[in-house]
């Protein structure tokens, strides 16, 4: 990796990027704000183990991993010398392992919360005006709910409701669709992500190793661009039928990486013009 001197250009595009990367650290909080809101409905009774602690909170965990993730390659890959690398290669492979070990998990949350609203049967409300006193939270999206009340029940006169099972959370036909796919969205999105550090992570240590041939590259890009274009698919849908939120995150992800893969490009064109000028000598 190479730590290269500022010159013309290079000040504003490191601002931009850090810019990027602590608009992304801010959307921890943001995720943990909408998801702490869901929780007062969805877990009415408390939480009964640490497995639901994370497949409630899956967004702001996994966000949080990968903030920690993102400033580790940013490190590797552009702020860090080679030798230190390898220096701290063991810290830096627990670190990472750690947050592997979140997003991974918190990928199977995005899973759960997925089947968790695909479990409904046809709720044996016959009015739901009738039965606001029943305490029941109506879902309105995917992670968002409002208490029943006098006010709602209305608009939901002549409308056949669906119940997640086991559960106070009621909700019209046509909404429990858009919350399904909204939740198999965030599936593909997580598991397309995984698998694109799982391909960068390879670059890296292949880069450190002088393994990583232009020929390895070029197969990195392919397999990279079909998991950005499913990744830029689901920004995209978010951006039309998600919350603003989503896409936001979505669309800042995919600039901090175009990132990290400039500077692999960059690290991995230094090393070679440094590997040519030796040769020369």
């Amino acid at each position: 990796m190479t730590n290269s001197s500022i010159h013309p250009g290079m000040l504003i595009y490191n601002i931009i990027k850090y810019f990027i990367y602590v608009a992304l650290a801010y959307n921890v909080y943001a995720f943990f704000a909408e998801e702490w809101a869901a929780f007062q409905h969805t877990h009415v009774g408390g939480l009964t183990s640490p497995s639901e602690l994370i497949e409630t909170f899956a967004a702001t965990i996994d966000t949080a991993a990968w903030v920690v993730l993102l400033y580790l390659f940013e490190a590797e890959t552009f702020i860090m010398s080679d030798e230190r690398v390898r220096r701290y290669k063991y810290p830096m492979i627990l670190l990472k392992g750690l947050c592997y070990a979140f997003i991974v998990y918190a990928c199977w949350g995005y899973i759960h919360k997925l089947w968790y609203v695909l479990n409904t049967s046809v709720a044996s409300i016959p009015d739901a005006c009738a039965a606001v006193s029943q305490n029941l939270s109506l879902m309105v999206d995917l992670d968002e709910y409002e208490t029943l009340t006098a006010a709602n029940c209305i608009d939901l006169t002549g409308q056949s409701l669906l119940q997640i099972n086991g559960t106070s959370i009621v909700g019209t036909e046509s909404v429990f669709a858009d919350t399904i796919k909204l939740a198999m969205v965030d599936v593909i999105n997580a598991a397309s992500w995984v698998l694109v550090v799982v391909v960068l992570e390879i670059d890296v240590r292949l880069q450190l190793a002088g393994k990583l041939t232009d020929q390895g590259m070029k197969v990195g890009y392919v397999v990279k661009g079909l998991l950005y274009l499913a990744l830029f698919v689901c920004a995209v849908y978010w951006g039309f039928y998600g919350d603003f939120l989503d896409f936001w995150d979505a669309f800042l992800w995919l600039l901090a990486f175009f990132m990290i893969e400039l500077n692999i490009f960059n690290w991995h064109e230094h090393v070679k013009e440094e590997e040519e000028e030796a040769n020369l000598a």
